[in-house]
């Protein structure tokens, strides 16, 4: 007599001691990682609650700061804690990416083979990648290091301040051009935001029946979390216009500010004078050899007036001029914003000296070897009251913070 095979099932069932029974055990004890992110999410659901990072007002708070400056810190417990990282907390960080030919050569049960005939990938209507043009840059904001952000921080808590005192306000952030300035204050996603600088350029976009000037160029932008980017300028004002705020200037110096083509003008306000910036057309090769020479200049009546007679005035250097810029200033002395302005750049005064016909030894004082987007940018930083923070490198030919 054959004897009947026993199936697994039949096994199964014939367990009446129970002795296969068996339950699933569950570990209870967290590993090191677990205890990280749990760490983590402490500070991620503070940031939830209250829409800001922890700062040193209390010492709960102050503890939650503690931990999120060793992670930024920390390489390692950076690359764990990221994906976790639904605020940005950390910035940047450098992950290890696996490749399409990782994931191919992973496939050891063969999920991933296909017929020859992927019809269903041959686009007809869109473009190759290969025939997409590459981005010239991705903007990714990158952890400063604490001593580099030290002076950043000084700032940001001051407007902060100034901005519970009522002396700042936040307003709809709306025109790029007309609301995105350096030197400015924002806030993206709850989280403030100074414009340092930009490295700017007006691009002609030719239409069917019009030409359109925009601004172009890439910015550095640092953030309260001690992060910062060099997103590009339109980039950096269609986030603030999707998800950002403006902060105003300071409110208790508004009525004593020098308006100049801000859009702030009103009936009575009353003009004061004017500001050029001026080039020389002279051909003394000494001058004429001087790259980015400068004069800026006040005027209480017309510009053109003034300058009518520059090829006699030992301050035109003998020569006529180009005007380059005027800029209207109201309800304040303009020649009071000339002499900041000759202050700030006092280090890159023209050191010439001329004679005139009686053979009279003259130094002209007015004329300076800047760029003039630089010369724009301080007139810029004198409007919003932060022309205090910064001072000119002759060397380098920028503007930096103290």
């Amino acid at each position: 007599m054959t004897k009947k095979k026993l199936s697994i099932d039949d096994i199964f069932n014939d367990d009446d001691f129970g002795l296969l029974d068996s339950k699933v055990k569950t570990s209870i004890v967290k590993t090191d990682e677990d205890r990280l992110i749990d760490s983590f999410e402490e500070i991620n659901v503070f940031f939830d609650k209250n829409k800001r990072e922890p700062n040193k007002s209390s010492m709960s708070e102050y503890g939650l700061l503690a931990k999120l400056k060793n992670f930024r810190e920390n390489e390692t417990q950076k690359k764990v804690l990221k994906p976790f990282d639904r605020h940005n907390l950390l910035g940047y960080v450098e992950m290890e990416k696996q490749t399409i030919d990782d994931i191919l050569n992973d496939d050891d049960l063969g999920l991933l083979d296909a017929d020859k005939d992927l019809d269903i990938f041959k686009f007809k209507h869109t473009p190759r990648p290969e025939d997409r043009a590459e981005t010239d840059f991705v903007a990714q904001r990158k952890p400063m290091k604490e001593k580099e952000f030290e002076k950043y921080e000084v700032m940001f808590q001051k407007v902060h301040k100034e901005i519970k005192e009522g002396k700042r306000k936040i307003k709809p952030f709306t025109n790029i051009e007309k609301n995105l300035h350096v030197g400015d204050f924002y806030l993206m996603n709850g989280i403030m935001l100074y414009l340092e600088s930009a490295n700017l350029n007006k691009e002609e976009i030719k239409h069917r029946s019009s030409i359109r000037v925009r601004v172009v160029g890439r910015t550095r932008t640092i953030f309260e979390n001690g992060t910062y980017n060099n997103m590009l300028f339109t980039s950096l004002g269609r986030g603030l216009q999707q998800d950002g705020k403006l902060i105003t200037n300071l409110y208790d110096k508004i009525e004593q500010d020098l308006f100049v083509n801000t859009g702030l003008v009103k009936e009575e306000d009353l003009q004061t004078g004017w500001i050029y910036v001026l080039k020389s057309k002279s051909t003394n090769a000494e001058i004429r050899g001087i790259n980015n020479l400068y004069k800026i200049g006040f005027a209480s009546n017309s510009v053109d007036k003034r300058i009518k007679n520059a090829r006699h005035e030992a301050t035109y250097l003998f020569a006529d001029v180009q005007k380059v810029a005027t800029y209207k200033v109201y309800n304040r002395n303009a020649d009071k914003l000339e002499a900041l302005l000759h202050r700030f750049f006092a280090n890159a005064c023209l050191d010439i000296d001329l004679f005139n016909e009686k053979g009279q030894r003259l130094n002209p004082r007015e004329w300076f070897v800047v760029p003039f987007e630089v010369i724009e940018e301080t007139i810029q930083l004198i409007l919003n009251e932060n022309i205090v923070n910064y001072e000119y490198n002759t060397l380098t030919k920028e503007i930096k913070l103290k």
